[in-house]
């Protein structure tokens, strides 16, 4: 679930404890390119207050304008859509022959945004079943595989976390990182049996184990929207977590450290963890892409940018993975260097 549709439902929630009426916007489909996908979406209060967004901004002023000048009169949910024309294209922002459909649906308590808000907040997956005719809503768990679906009569969306991470280690590294990955809308788990890191831990809104890191991926049951983070440094507790890693779907496993160091983990598990090659070639270090990161809270930006990559299935150039980047940034200091002595010759 996108990180900004829960600050809609939030509001949402507000705005009707506090006796104002909401329209609640959502992306249903698109055709062709769109500026936000399918799910997205936009809360608008009877006094023109938005928070969220289905659009560049045109479509929202278009639907603030509509609040503004005529209120929320309707007691059911209707479908609306934008950009039909070349002329609407242009006007709304949207690509030349893009559409976008949305549903409008005016909130009520009855609506049980509040009960979604509270499942969303505890960490669970909630699918919310729309009836377009009537109005109605019902709340189920969902899958993580589990997606937008409308096919005129029913709007069934999906909210809650839909990715997991795994942070092996609750050190400085891991507090910036795992903030991050909150925004993002992962349920992080922070593993680390060693107590002088575990009791000053205290990142809101994450999950901290003191288990064995092994045990944790076993007892995770990873499955491919699981991303593993190794970020200790201590082989004894990095090589555990990543050997039973590798050998699950998760789409991102990772550890930090030097190219030298990693060189040196990839032979530990092959000869001491009796892994396949095609299972340590899994491993993905050192984290990261190249952004000449220095800090903590650099180096967090620059594994997590990694690892949306990654989610995403964008194939990084070798000149922004680390490994190869700093490779060739030593070649470029040495041909330097040797030019700069020839020239003094």
């Amino acid at each position: 679930m996108d990180s900004v549709n829960l600050e809609v439902l939030k509001a949402s929630v507000r705005w009707i404890e506090t006796g104002h009426r909401v329209l609640l916007v959502t992306v249903v489909r698109t055709w062709g390119s769109s500026p936000r996908p399918e799910g997205a979406m936009l809360a608008i209060c009877e006094d023109g207050s938005v928070v969220g967004s289905v659009s560049g901004g045109c479509i929202e002023d278009d639907l603030i304008d509509r609040v503004r000048r005529l209120g929320i009169r309707q007691t059911r949910p209707e479908v609306l859509k934008y950009g039909i024309s070349a002329d609407e294209a242009h006007r709304f922002g949207l690509p030349c022959g893009g559409t976008i459909e949305l549903v409008l649906e005016p909130l009520t308590r009855a609506s049980g945004i509040d009960d979604l808000c509270r499942r969303v907040v505890a960490g669970r997956l909630v699918a919310r079943s729309l009836d377009i005719k009537s109005g109605a809503a019902r709340l189920a768990p969902a899958h993580s595989t589990d997606g937008v679906d409308f096919d005129g009569r029913r709007l069934l969306t999906v909210h809650g976390p839909r990715y997991r991470m795994l942070v092996i280690g609750a050190g400085q590294l891991s507090k910036y990182l795992c903030q991050i990955a909150l925004g993002l809308d992962y349920q992080v788990t922070v593993c680390d049996p060693r107590e002088e890191y575990t009791d000053v831990w205290h990142v809101p809104g994450t999950t901290l184990v003191r288990t064995m890191p092994d045990d944790t991926v076993l007892d995770m049951k990873l499955d491919e929207r699981c991303a593993v983070i190794a970020l200790t440094h201590d082989p004894k507790l990095d090589d555990l977590a990543l050997m039973e890693a590798v050998r699950t779907p998760a789409f991102y496993v990772g550890a930090l450290g030097s190219r030298r160091n990693n060189a040196a983990r990839r032979e530990r598990l092959e000869t001491h963890f009796d892994l396949r090659k095609d299972e340590v070639a899994r491993l993905r270090g050192p984290v990261g892409i190249y952004i000449g990161s220095r800090t903590p809270p650099e180096i967090a930006v620059s594994i997590l940018a990694e690892v949306t990559a990654v989610k995403n299935g964008v194939a990084l150039p070798g000149e922004l993975r680390i490994a190869e980047a700093k490779t060739a940034l030593a070649v470029a200091v040495n041909e330097q260097t040797s030019y700069a002595v020839a020239g003094c010759r």
